[in-house]
């Protein structure tokens, strides 16, 4: 299930979602009209659903600038996990786009350990998800190639969080050293593939 939220939302494929949002004066967002929440949520909210996603719920908080490390505040952080455990809400989706180590440490925070909540939340922001709906929506070869170096290009800063399980790969048989890290080789197979 997704939950949306300006500033943090959710998605997932035939789940719920919910999506959180925030409003900055620093955010890299800065409209000529007035910024509306409640707008960009109902906007974020209507793509979720697009991508499959049946949104459980939203959130926003107004913020002088956005927190380096979780982008939302702590407060707002703890709010949106029980929020999210009690909807059971599996993907949380925000409405700016966020920092590689904002996803980390959110998914940190939203993830497991808690009574009643999934063991992951996935964490996605606006980009993340219209990528998504692109690549769902795309037929030709030529569409389906062009979204798959969007995604790629959007990717890869963002695969630390995906391997910080991982130490080292051992370099295999006789082979001394420590051998290539995980995110290495994923780094140099994604920029073979752009």
């Amino acid at each position: 299930s997704p939950w949306a939220a300006s500033a943090a939302g959710g998605a997932g494929d035939g789940s719920s979602s919910s999506s959180s949002g925030g409003s900055s004066s620093g955010s890299k967002r800065q409209p000529q009209v007035a910024y509306n929440v409640h707008e960009s949520l109902d906007e974020l909210g209507r793509l979720a659903e697009t991508a499959g996603l049946q949104v459980v719920g939203s959130s926003y908080q107004a913020l002088e600038a956005p927190n380096n490390s979780t982008y939302i505040g702590s407060g707002k952080v703890a709010e949106v996990a029980r929020a999210v455990a009690a909807l059971k809400a599996d993907t949380v989706i925000f409405d700016d786009e966020l920092s590689p180590g904002q996803l980390r440490n959110l998914e940190r925070a939203l993830s497991g350990g808690k009574e009643g909540a999934p063991v992951q939340v996935a964490v996605a922001d606006r980009t993340a998800l219209i990528l998504d709906i692109f690549s769902q929506r795309a037929r030709t070869r030529e569409g389906k190639l062009q979204v798959e170096l969007a995604q790629t290009e959007y990717q890869l800063p963002r695969l630390t969080r995906m391997w910080s399980h991982l130490d080292r790969v051992a370099g295999g048989g006789q082979v001394k050293g420590t051998g290539e890290k995980q995110i290495e080789i994923d780094k140099r197979l994604l920029r073979d593939k752009a």
